[in-house]
């Protein structure tokens, strides 16, 4: 199965040759990183993983990777990355051509209400900018978008503004016509804070309702019992990254009960670029039992599976990987950070404007005990680990979004 783009030497001798153009003719070479960097592979690709995606105590991190290269492409998206079109094709969002291939799945989402709000910290000077590069490199809408601060301005973090890209350009993408916020927090022990969340609901509440997404997170602890007052804004729901750890390591807020968790999958393609099939892989897409949050009433059905406390992820969407345009310049990003705006976007979409994130989460798991519906209306992802069972499991949750319905 090919995926995403190039294998890694042929990325790593063009991102030189690109390095070599920008220096000769000044093309955009993109922000200047944290230097800290992890790798690992996956299906084939250098999976390179930030500063800010790599656990530190006393912070929340974020949850993407670049594939095959950090380096920027300034001349388009890196071959192979999935777009607006063939990502609402293979989820059945609109009509695509057979197989959905990625070059000729052109039909985009036309929904979107009310307001959408990302949380992230530190600023990010040129994002209306590169929003509406975009916007129209793909053939979107011109969105409706704001830039807020939940106190004073913060300064710019290299590695959140890749983030915050990936999750203005990706919620846009899938619901052009909602008002998007882009609340920008200074890092504190709780980056981004509390202050920033509600703020941020605040915003979507007075625009008539919608989502909030949240694509960070950190380990859990004891007393996020406390915090999960902070996800209860009436007529938001809100969703959060389910990390790209693997399953059994727990992270919170995904992990609050008042919080839609989005986990990952990918998607197969052959040689002619043709959708294959959706799974799970492994050593990402976390999932867990929380240690301290218990069951909520909407997780009665799945109890024989997560016992006394609340299970994760709730849904999961597709996390390698994403064109996203930063600054002049294009990189291949995939991770959690990707999937929880994606779906973030897909619900509000659909717009049946449910009042909280416990009214969408009991409808979502309502499907499990409809069998015909939850067929039409997820993806039940069931390969890329044992654990991948039918219904819900700690891979993928229910699943993936198939059309709007159920949303």
């Amino acid at each position: 199965m090919k995926r995403c783009f190039a294998v890694a030497v042929y990325a790593f001798v063009i991102s030189m040759i690109v390095i070599g153009a920008a220096l000769l003719l000044g093309v955009a070479s993109g922000p200047a990183f944290a230097q800290t960097r992890t790798e690992s592979v996956f299906n084939g690709h250098r999976i390179i993983i930030p500063e800010s995606s790599i656990p530190r105590a006393g912070r929340h991190h974020t949850n993407y990777f670049f594939v095959d290269s950090d380096v920027p492409s300034p001349s388009g998206p890196p071959a192979g990355v999935e777009t607006p079109g063939s990502l609402a094709c293979v989820y059945q969002l609109v009509t695509g051509p057979a197989g959905c291939p990625i070059a000729t799945s052109t039909n985009l989402p036309t929904g979107g209400w009310g307001a959408i709000a990302i949380v992230d910290a530190g600023d990010y000077p040129t994002a209306a900018a590169d929003l509406a590069a975009f916007s129209s490199y793909y053939g979107l809408p011109a969105a409706n978008f704001a830039v807020k601060y939940s106190g004073k301005k913060p300064p710019v973090y290299s590695d959140w503004e890749v983030e915050e890209a990936l999750d203005i350009e990706w919620a846009h993408a899938m619901a052009p016509k909602a008002k998007l916020f882009l609340v920008e927090s200074v890092q504190v022990n709780t980056d981004p804070t509390w202050g920033a969340v509600q703020y941020a609901a605040k915003l979507v509440a007075k625009n008539g309702g919608g989502v909030v997404s949240m694509s960070w997170g950190d380990p859990e602890v004891k007393k996020e019992l406390n915090w999960d007052k902070y996800f209860t804004t009436p007529g938001v729901v809100y969703f959060a990254a389910s990390g790209d750890s693997g399953i059994g390591v727990s992270i919170y807020p995904g992990a609050s009960p008042n919080v839609v968790s989005v986990g990952g999958t990918y998607f197969s393609r052959d040689g002619n670029g043709n959708f294959v099939n959706e799974v799970y892989y492994s050593g990402g897409g976390g999932g867990d039992i929380s240690p301290y949050e218990p069951i909520p009433t909407y997780q009665s059905g799945i109890a024989g599976m997560v016992g006394t406390h609340r299970g994760y992820p709730d849904v999961a969407a597709d996390f390698c990987c994403a064109g996203v345009y930063l600054n002049g310049a294009w990189y291949a990003v995939g991770g959690t950070s990707w999937a929880s705006p994606t779906f973030a976007g897909i619900v509000n979409a659909a717009g049946n404007k449910q009042q909280s994130s416990q009214d969408e989460l009991t409808w979502i798991y309502g499907e499990l005990a409809n069998p015909a519906e939850y067929q039409a209306d997820f993806n039940d992802i069931t390969q890329g680990d044992a654990r991948c069972v039918p219904g819900w499991d700690l891979c993928t949750g229910v699943g993936s979004p198939r059309t709007y319905a159920g949303k």
